[in-house]
Order: structure tokens, then C-alpha cells, then sequence
């Protein structure tokens, strides 16, 4: 599986270097907290078969949780069987308020 590091993501989402479909699976109320703009939220507890359908396959994807544990999960098993390009971010969402956007809300 691939990771990748709040800053490098930062990085290439403001620079427009990589097309990333980003996938949240926290709960609700987690994304209710704080959320990366432009994330697709799946929570881990409903993923079903069906995500293979409805996340863009001309598209790497980032799968993003709170420390980084839930989302190397799902991306372990979108790896299997739908993508190959697939990262975990490292850290989570969690890593990512501490390096890249310390404004965000913490929890």
C-alpha cells in the first residue's frame, strides 16, 4: 500500500500536480468536526461492495481517517479490488491540522 504525508498531499493538491479523489471514512459526526473541501465521506462502517462503483477509476485516490489506522484499512481493500493507485495519509487528518493547517478543528 502507498502512503503519503500531509505536506506531500498539500503540495500536490495546490499545485494542481496530481488528480486525487479523497476519500473520507471517518463517522459523521468526526467529519461534522473538521473535513479536507472536496472529500467524498464513506464511512468505514457502511463500505460495502458498491464503493468500487462510485469512486472515479481515472483517479488516484487518498483514503483519509483520523490517525491514518481505519483508512490504511479501506485502502488495503480498495487496493484489492478496485485501484492500484491507492494511498493511505499517513497520520490522518489528525497529522494533517498539526503540519499543514493548524486552524482546523482538533479532536
Amino acid at each position: 500500500m502507498l502512503t503519503i504525508t500531509p505536506r506531500e498531499l498539500h503540495e500536490q493538491l495546490t499545485t494542481g500536480q496530481a488528480r486525487f479523489t479523497l476519500l473520507d471514512v471517518r463517522e459523521d459526526w468526526e467529519t461534522r468536526i473538521n473535513h479536507l473541501e472536496g472529500s467524498m465521506f464513506e464511512p468505514m462502517s457502511g463500505i460495502d461492495p458498491s464503493l468500487a462503483e462510485r469512486v472515479p477509476a481515472d483517479q488516484d485516490i487518498v483514503v483519509i481517517c483520523h490517525h491514518g489506522v481505519r483508512s490504511a484499512q479501506v485502502a488495503q481493500w480498495l487496493e484489492q479490488n478496485v485501484h492500484s493507485r491507492v494511498f493511505n495519509l499517513s497520520g490522518g487528518i489528525d497529522a494533517w491540522c498539526y503540519s499543514v493547517d493548524p486552524d482546523l478543528p482538533k479532536y
